[in-house]
């Protein structure tokens, strides 16, 4: 499985995207090369961009159009796009740029040195990101396991000795799960954990037919 980022290249111009390419073939990272915004929409629906290096002047449909085109749609409206712009563009070019989504403004000829800086602040971000969706989601499937059990628990109990042994196997789950818990999931599992300690004083009460001392 290829894990680089990936980058759209968006310029209808040849020589620009060998720049381009070349300037950022040392970051390691996955090129898509877009010659005009409608390839750019098309690219954006199957994969998923660190941020997008995007040429204001276009035949038919233009930098700033295809901005908008991507901050419309729920999926792509979060990709940073960085513009790029000639040296003597209009002056109205940066106003026009930022109403439409943009984060920021390269000229051309590129200063190598600060297009691959600001590229590899966005792909940095966009690798933290995809690493705490992927966290996050393994720990709902971790609370999810925890809550099956603990319904077990709930549900069947067997005799004291196979009660208190599956508490223990749960309580040293939760405890390595919290030990990863990112900061979206903290509320989340502090809940956890408090249902769990309500089922695990039940199930241990004195008097408890499935305690061991119940017995």
């Amino acid at each position: 499985m290829d894990d680089k980022a990936k980058i759209l290249l968006v310029d209808d111009r040849e020589e620009n995207l060998i720049a381009l390419e070349a300037i950022l073939s040392s970051l390691d990272l996955d090129l898509v090369r877009a010659r005009s915004g409608e390839e750019a929409l098309k690219a954006l629906l199957t994969d998923e961009y660190a941020v997008i290096l995007l040429d204001v002047v276009m035949p038919g449909m233009d930098g700033f159009e295809t901005a908008r085109d991507i901050k419309r749609r729920k999926k792509t409206r979060d990709v940073p796009i960085i513009f790029l712009t000639a040296v003597d563009s209009d002056p109205d070019y940066a106003f026009r740029g930022y109403a439409a989504g943009a984060v920021d403004f390269i000229s051309k000829p590129f200063d190598p040195w600060v297009l691959r800086a600001k590229v590899s602040v966005f792909v940095e971000l966009h690798n933290k990101n995809k690493q705490l969706r992927e966290q996050t989601s393994l720990l709902r499937q971790q609370a999810a396991v925890l809550r099956e059990q603990a319904e077990l628990l709930r549900t069947r109990p067997a005799d004291g000795q196979d009660v208190a042994e599956r508490l223990t196997a749960v309580t040293e789950q939760l405890e390595a799960v919290g030990k990863r818990v990112p900061q979206p999931l903290r509320e989340e599992f502090a809940e956890l954990e408090r249902r769990f300690a309500d089922l695990r004083a039940a199930l241990t009460a004195p008097g408890d037919d499935s305690s061991p001392s119940g017995r």
